[in-house]
C-alpha cells in the first residue's frame, strides 16, 4: 500500500505563488522518484516537475522552469511543488505520482508512476 496525498491548492491571483505538498505514506519514501503532473479538463495528464531518489536531480516542463521548484523532505515523507509567478494557463488539477526509484533519470511518461495522489485544484485568476 502506497498512499499519496496531495494538499496546498486554491485558487490565487496571477503573479501569486502556492505550495503544494504530497504526503507519501506506505513504503520508503526516500527511495522513490517523485513527480508532479497536471491535468486540465480535455486535455492529457502532463508532467510538470520530478525529482529522483538518488541524487535529488530535477527537471521540469520547459512552461514552468525558472517558476516553480520540486523539493523533498525525506524526514517529512513529503515532497513539494513551490509554484510561484504562477500564470492563468498554470490553471489545472495537480496531482504527484510515485515509482521507485532506478537509475538517475526523470521519467516524465505517466506510465512510468504507479502510485498517484487524489489530486488538488490549482486555480489562478487573472
Amino acid at each position: 500500500q502506497v498512499q499519496l496525498v496531495e494538499s496546498g491548492g486554491g485558487m490565487v491571483q496571477a503573479g501569486g505563488s502556492l505550495r503544494l505538498s504530497c504526503a507519501a505514506s506506505g513504503r520508503t519514501f526516500s527511495t522513490y522518484d517523485m513527480g508532479w503532473f497536471r491535468q486540465v479538463p480535455g486535455k492529457e495528464r502532463e508532467f510538470v516537475a520530478g525529482i529522483t531518489w538518488s541524487t535529488g536531480k530535477t527537471d521540469y516542463v520547459d512552461s514552468v522552469k525558472g517558476r516553480f521548484t520540486i523539493s523533498r523532505d525525506n524526514a517529512k515523507n513529503t515532497v513539494y511543488l513551490q509554484m510561484n509567478s504562477l500564470k492563468p494557463e498554470d490553471t489545472a488539477v495537480y496531482y504527484c505520482a510515485a515509482r521507485q526509484g532506478w537509475l538517475n533519470v526523470i521519467r516524465m511518461d505517466r506510465n512510468a508512476y504507479p502510485y498517484w495522489g487524489q489530486g488538488t485544484q490549482v486555480t489562478v485568476s487573472s
